[in-house]
């Protein structure tokens, strides 16, 4: 149980089920003066960021104009377009076309795209480009950004005799990674074919209005006027203000415009897709789809000496989900993000699941880079409060395999008429070792005092600590994927004392 007590800026997260208090009012008076100074430094007109934490967004703020030569205030209620932020709620739409049973993401796209038949493709070898290649960046398109911001506005007729042209690829199909606002205009085709709706209306219907996104749009003529933010370039040390694209058959790739009070309703169900768990489905798509989304498909980069925003220098890896990036960073944090930009606007948002914390910032300066910001205050965050990753649940079977372990670590001669070991073990573990290493690690470290519980990696593999007279000793084991599960690996150590 959890409750959130706001007093103006004072945010106090409490847990009735915990003895822990997180007061995080510094926190967020620090991602306020982050912000602050980071729309002086980029130049940018206005900015509108929200920071999310269990689910809620627990802060949100505005700074500078949405419209500059009408002096009206960003706010958390101003309409941004997001551009490429776009992009996960068409592969939603995807999979629950696919939830469905009304295609398959391995099927050949032409299937539903006809004017991709008879495509010329790098070699005749190629495979087909599949829904699967689409919603990965893996087609063989070329990256193209800034031409394809610029296709926002076309027709769906356009779009069709462009195809019929013929395609350039970079690549063939499946081969490797490359950004492309192509794959994802032709997953907005997909979708019009099969539901005999256009993208813009299936989206709506079927995403939006579940989450309650009620001020979120595709067309920025039907923006109330006070509300839309306009976007600028810093050109000559003055703002200059950028025409606005019109939907068109491109905007599945970056067409969206919304706020970030609607915006969050969509981050808190990423979010809520976390843990895995018996309870009633209540979303738009199911969990278990919403976490595939966020599963990295597609490898783009991998760096050993990545600097980070707060001055660290560590491993980085990146990857691309279904409509979303994916992240494993210096600290082996995972976070799932997408940053958006078109002429006029830059956005990103940013989760870090294991944790159930998320940022989302807009500006309305041409591709500002959000990014790096967000990472800055969700890194701050992290390692200023006392907010941990979510406890992996120790499931019954390992917690019995302990107990039952335990039971015999000291004479390993009753182990193999104890019925908990794989038939493997016996044959990659000998017992007359296994006993001399145990006599001599008990006789170093004396009795055992308390077993501490298991420490689960996953539903079949974990360790725990043996507190003893003299130290502590690891206990690592996995168990096999049969009914009942039996150990078939299993390590035990002295645990080295902390140096000072």
């Amino acid at each position: 149980m959890k409750k959130y007590i706001l007093l103006g800026t004072c945010i106090l997260i409490l847990f009735k089920s915990q003895a822990q208090q997180i007061e995080i009012e510094p926190f967020i008076k620090s991602v306020d003066a982050l912000f602050k100074q980071y729309a002086e430094e980029k130049k940018l007109p206005g900015v509108a960021y929200g920071v999310m934490y269990n689910g809620q967004l627990i802060h949100s703020k505005g700074i500078g104009l949405s419209q500059i030569n009408a002096k009206i205030p960003a706010s958390p209620q101003s309409v941004f377009r997001i551009a490429s932020m776009s992009k996960s709620f068409t592969a939603m739409a995807i999979l629950k076309l696919r939830d469905q049973g009304k295609l398959h993401l391995d099927e050949p796209a032409s299937k539903y795209v006809p004017e991709l038949k008879n495509q010329k493709y790098r070699s005749k070898d190629s495979p087909e480009i599949t829904i699967r290649h689409l919603l990965t960046h893996g087609a063989g398109f070329p990256e193209d950004n800034p031409w394809g911001d610029r296709q926002l506005g076309i027709s769906d007729e356009a779009f069709s005799t462009m195809l019929k042209k013929g395609i350039q690829f970079s690549n063939n199909p499946g081969k490797t990674y490359e950004y492309s606002n192509m794959g994802f205009a032709l997953l907005g085709s997909i979708i019009k074919n099969i539901t005999g709706k256009s993208y813009q209306s299936y989206i709506q219907e079927e995403i939006w209005k579940p989450l309650g996104m009620n001020n979120t749009y595709w067309e920025y003529e039907k923006v109330p006027k006070g509300s839309l933010a306009l976007g600028y370039r810093w050109i000559n040390t003055d703002w200059v203000e950028q025409p606005l694209e019109h939907d068109g058959a491109y905007g599945a790739m970056g067409g969206m415009l919304t706020t970030i009070d609607d915006f969050a309703k969509y981050v808190a169900f990423h979010l809520a897709a976390w843990p895995e768990r018996d309870e009633l489905e209540k979303g738009p798509i199911k969990r278990s789809s919403v976490r595939e989304m966020q599963f990295p498909w597609n490898i783009n980069d991998i760096a050993a000496k990545n600097k980070y925003p707060n001055g660290k220098t560590g491993l980085v890896v990146n990857a691309y989900g279904y409509g979303l990036s994916w992240t494993k960073d210096y600290a082996l944090r995972t976070s799932i993000a997408h940053s958006g930009g078109l002429p006029g606007f830059g956005s990103n948002w940013r989760i870090f699941p294991d944790y159930n914390v998320g940022i989302i910032s807009f500006s309305n300066l041409t591709y500002a880079p959000m990014g790096g910001i967000n990472m800055r205050v969700l890194d701050s965050l992290l390692a200023s409060s006392q907010i941990s990753p979510r406890a992996i649940p120790v499931s019954r079977i390992l917690a019995q395999r302990q107990k039952e372990l335990v039971g015999i670590l000291s004479h390993w001669n009753q182990a193999k008429s104890s019925g908990i070991f794989a038939e493997n073990f016996f044959l990659d573990y000998f017992p007359d070792q296994l006993q001399k290493e145990s006599d001599a690690l008990f006789k170093q470290m004396g009795a055992i005092r308390k077993v501490d519980d298991m420490v689960p990696e996953n539903n079949l593999r974990g360790k725990f600590r043996l507190q003893c007279e003299r130290g502590d000793l690891e206990v690592s084991f996995t168990l096999t994927p049969e009914n009942p599960p039996l150990i078939q690996e299993f390590h035990i150590r002295e645990m080295k004392k902390a140096q000072d």
